[in-house]
């Protein structure tokens, strides 16, 4: 009788964070194999949040390229750190060193048979498909029994030139050419957040059967207790009005996301005091200008980065949601917001036009630049509140469907279909 493979999975991801939705979405697969009873490993670069927490010099001088923590101190999950550095272009990227054979000693070591590479312009999927295929030839030439299950989640944002600068979007297209066809030659899977993007994959090169939709994920633990949690107390610390209903933006507070227009909404309702703007996140790339511009408006609250703890009393004492973003693969924030029953108004960008249906759990504007059609969406919650009502059941039942829990055990069924 044959025996059956249990997958041992390596969740490969650039850098860990706090924050950050595709660093978030490689952490939570990790916790949920193994909550669900699978081994598996987060392998990653020295950095949390652009910051070493591993030094350098320790990775550099180790004989296999990377160090491990059952329990890493930042995470507490499993992790592989490997030797990696800051690339000076592209801008902001981590890259591995000598990540193919670091990644053979790994497999070795921790007996990976299962990988899941995530995001773009940066090493660690392109040579995790040059490992996979030099394993699969192996196995065909009679030197390797098993072969290694491969799956890319790329969280894909289409080179738009009203989002990046003409270097940055040349890169990002060469990019797209270069290695996509590589990772194509080599996925099992893959991972796309909405079917939106699947469909921009089958058109750059991928299999329609290799296309299987995972919507990013929500982690059950930060939201099992929603209903519950008291959040009296987040009106008083922030000095918000009990009669003002509260408008929350949750993110980073950077260009991308656009909260500036946020506030030029919040400028246009200045004179409605039965309404509160709150800005939460990060301070990020535009934060220096929506202090300035939020300066004097009384129905704007800043509260920089939140706990869990707090983010939880936020979703709860949340009127509606609102992202003005300019791209947005999914937005994981907003299905949070969606399981606390709040309906979200978005620019309807890419992944937020297919997560957040119009007039069903939320309201679509024209665009990250649509501050009046933003600012009369608000209106319209605020003047409806039996619809508004409607819209928070009906988000409350579609993020339901996209638990970390269901969305891990459907996939790791497929992986071990794949593995037997």
């Amino acid at each position: 009788m044959r025996a059956v493979a249990k997958p041992v999975i390596g969740v490969v991801m650039y850098q860990t964070s706090n924050s950050k939705g595709q660093e978030l979405v490689a952490q939570r697969m990790v916790k949920w194999f193994l909550r669900l009873g699978y081994e598996a490993y987060l392998i990653t670069s020295i950095y949390h949040d652009g910051n070493e927490v591993v030094k350098r010099r320790v990775v550099e001088t180790s004989l296999e390229g990377y160090v491990f923590q059952e329990r890493d101190h930042v995470i507490n999950l499993p992790t592989i750190r490997v030797d990696s550095y800051i690339a000076k272009w592209p801008p902001r990227r981590i890259m591995f060193k000598n990540f193919v054979d670091v990644l053979r000693r790994i497999s070795e070591n921790f007996g990976i048979n299962s990988l899941i590479t995530h995001s773009t312009l940066w090493n660690g999927p392109e040579d995790a498909a040059k490992y996979v295929m030099w394993r699969r030839m192996l196995r065909a030439f009679g030197l390797e029994n098993a072969d290694v299950f491969f799956a890319h989640m790329s969280h894909y944002q289409p080179p738009d030139p009203a989002r990046y600068d003409v270097i940055e979007r040349a890169y990002r297209l060469a990019w797209n050419h270069t290695v996509f066809p590589e990772i194509f030659k080599a996925a099992n899977l893959i991972l796309c957040v909405t079917p939106l993007e699947g469909e921009e994959m089958i058109r750059m090169g991928a299999r329609p059967e290799q296309i299987y939709v995972f919507p990013g994920g929500i982690d059950d633990d930060e939201v099992s207790d929603l209903d519950a949690i008291d959040s009296s107390d987040f009106r008083v610390r922030y000095g918000i009005p009990d009669n003002a209903k509260i408008i929350a933006y949750l993110g980073t507070v950077e260009e991308r996301k656009n909260p500036l227009a946020v506030v030029r909404v919040a400028k246009l309702l200045r004179n409605r005091r039965d309404v509160h703007f709150v800005i939460a996140g990060r301070p990020g790339d535009q934060w220096d200008d929506v202090v300035r511009e939020s300066s004097g408006l009384t129905n704007v609250t800043l509260t920089g980065e939140l706990s869990v703890e707090d983010k939880k009393k936020l979703i709860k004492e949340a009127y509606a949601n609102i992202i003005m973003s300019k791209m947005e693969a999914l937005g994981l924030t907003q299905l949070e917001f969606m399981y606390g029953g709040v309906p979200v108004i978005t620019s309807a960008v890419y992944g937020q036009r297919w997560v957040v249906r119009d007039g069903v759990d939320g309201i679509h504007v024209n665009g990250p630049n649509d501050i009046e059609g933003a600012a009369k969406a608000v209106e319209r919650l605020l003047d409806n509140p039996d619809e508004r009502d409607r819209m928070g059941r009906n988000a409350r039942e579609r993020a339901r469907q996209f638990l970390m829990s269901k969305l891990i055990r459907e996939l790791a069924g497929v992986i071990e279909d794949f593995m037997n």
